[in-house]
């Protein structure tokens, strides 16, 4: 039940990259093309090296996240065991038993719900990268497509199985890498994700919405 080191865990591991394989010579159809922007991406120059210096950009609020998920299962722990003992009873207290298991529960909620906000410039600092580099990714599949005399991509998720010589990732990454070789780690003030942005938008577009705010 160590969900606080699970949640940090989760909130500091960088997203795997997917291994590029090496284009081989075979006889293909030409003008088809196999991409996996996701690996794309992830095998970026600019989020590789975001990804070395975040923990040392944000090392003050992922020190002071650690140190509170520390103090969060320490305080959750002791409980867990008494009601682990309760529970091993020869006639155990069900409401008893139940109240704790409310209290633990809590206590674990309100413990991940404070990491998260902890945690959030961190967030927001991935998804800002992440964001910057996926703004080039269309240039760079373009440019990708025209060297190769490609027209067609398809994702490796549509394809059941394909010769290694259709796969354009490394190409697509090579003129990613050219036109982001870096990305800005710390967002601006403010800034929220292009779907948090949306939906914000959509929401403020509605009817009702529109009309309030024009009457004020």
């Amino acid at each position: 039940m160590k969900t606080t080191h699970k949640l940090l865990a989760a909130a500091l591991v960088a997203a795997t990259p997917v291994a590029l394989p090496v284009v081989a010579s075979a006889q293909v159809a030409p003008g088809i093309g196999v991409a996996n922007p996701d690996a794309i991406v992830a095998n970026s120059a600019a989020f590789k090296a975001a990804e070395q210096q975040r923990p040392v950009t944000y090392k003050a609020q992922i020190d002071a996240a650690e140190a509170r998920g520390k103090a969060l299962q320490a305080q959750i722990d002791p409980l867990i065991k008494k009601y682990q003992a309760d529970a091993a009873a020869a006639s155990p207290n069900q409401a008893s038993l139940a109240q704790q298991a409310q209290a633990i529960q809590r206590i674990q909620q309100s413990g991940e719900a404070e990491l998260n906000r902890m945690m959030q410039p961190v967030a927001l600092s991935r998804a800002y990268v992440l964001e910057q580099i996926s703004e080039k990714l269309p240039a760079a599949m373009d440019a990708a497509q025209k060297k190769r005399k490609i027209t067609l991509v398809l994702n490796p998720g549509a394809i059941v199985a394909a010769d290694q010589a259709y796969n354009i990732n490394q190409d697509v990454l090579n003129e990613l890498n050219r036109l982001i070789p870096s990305a800005q780690l710390v967002p601006p003030a403010n800034w929220k994700p292009a779907a948090q942005r949306e939906a914000e938008a959509a929401q403020a577009a509605q009817p009702g919405n529109a009309a309030a705010t024009g009457g004020r």
